[in-house]
């Protein structure tokens, strides 16, 4: 009932290179997972059209130049990039997309993705943190269009804010986007008062909360505000931009979290995906980079999506 994404392509991306963001990660979390209990989805490119659907074509245009150029840097920003990262990052979105058609489709109750490079940073026009792609704003629009979906909510509980999901749907009513993160901390946005704005006011959801928060604030911000909120917003599926840095130990950020606060974590989202959205939900991985902890937060999480 439950699949994974999880293609080889995605460690390639900065290897060989000194990096938080290191492909030890994929082997982390993918040695962690029960896999012989999982359903194993294909990986394809993600095509153009698929990209365009959230970000701007010159944008493309530039990543994957610089990436082919060999550069080091994303001159959009301040992303890390290798020979690789254009292959794994298109493979990663292709991978997102998949485990929507999956459970779209009825083959799977939801899917985790073990996606690298991570995602929720990217704006429609600008690579940023470790990001190149947008993966969890990919999949919601494709969920959209593909199967004419009318709201995605995305849950966020990063310890770094997914600025670039709630710019790309800033505006938009159709994706609610809620999000638990530190302040002050890496991007600097995600103020409980960014909203969204225009007829997509309302729709965005942020809980920034100071260096060693946990359960009581991200639990809580989840059960008090994010539950309420959903059963209003009645998403047709849930997307879960799962970072793991927020757990205790990692070492870019302060939270303090256990494997056993994202096991409730992952176990209330399920129930918002139930009542609302036949049980649909796509977990797409994010941050979480002491790989001790990020394999044992990740493990936790996905027993938690295979539970009846």
């Amino acid at each position: 009932m439950t699949a994974l994404f999880a293609d080889p392509i995605c460690r390639q991306h900065l290897a060989g290179r000194p990096h938080p963001e290191k492909p030890e990660r994929f082997d982390a979390v993918v040695e962690a997972l029960p896999v012989e209990r999982l359903t194993r989805l294909e990986a394809r490119m993600a095509t153009e059209d698929e990209l365009l659907l959230c970000h701007t074509a010159g944008y493309l245009r530039t990543a994957r130049h610089d990436i082919e150029a060999g550069r080091h840097y994303l001159s959009t920003g301040d992303t890390e990039i290798g020979a690789s990262s254009w292959d794994a990052a298109v493979r990663a979105v292709g991978g997102a997309l998949n485990a929507v058609d999956a459970v779209a489709n009825g083959r799977a109750r939801n899917a985790f993705c073990v996606a690298r490079p991570p995602g929720h940073h990217a704006t429609a026009n600008r690579g940023m943190g470790f990001c190149v792609l947008n993966n969890v704003a990919l999949a919601a629009r494709y969920a959209e269009r593909r199967y004419g979906l009318d709201r995605v909510l995305v849950v966020d509980w990063d310890v770094h804010h997914g600025n670039g999901t709630q710019d790309i749907f800033y505006t938009d009513p159709s994706v609610f986007f809620f999000s638990t993160h530190q302040w002050p901390l890496y991007p600097g946005t995600g103020r409980h008062d960014e909203e969204g704005a225009g007829a997509g006011r309302g729709s965005t959801l942020n809980f920034p909360f100071p260096p060693g928060s946990g359960r009581a604030q991200i639990l809580g911000a989840v059960e008090n505000s994010l539950m309420p909120a959903a059963d209003r917003f009645r998403p047709d599926l849930v997307l879960i931009s799962a970072g793991f840095d927020s757990r205790t130990g990692d070492p870019l950020g302060n939270f303090t979290l256990t494997d056993r606060d994202f096991t409730d974590l992952t176990v209330r989202v399920m129930e918002i995906a139930d009542r609302h959205a036949g049980g649909r939900v796509v977990s797409i991985l994010e941050g979480g980079y002491n790989l001790q902890g990020l394999a044992a937060a990740a493990a936790a999480h996905v027993e938690a999506l295979m539970a009846e």
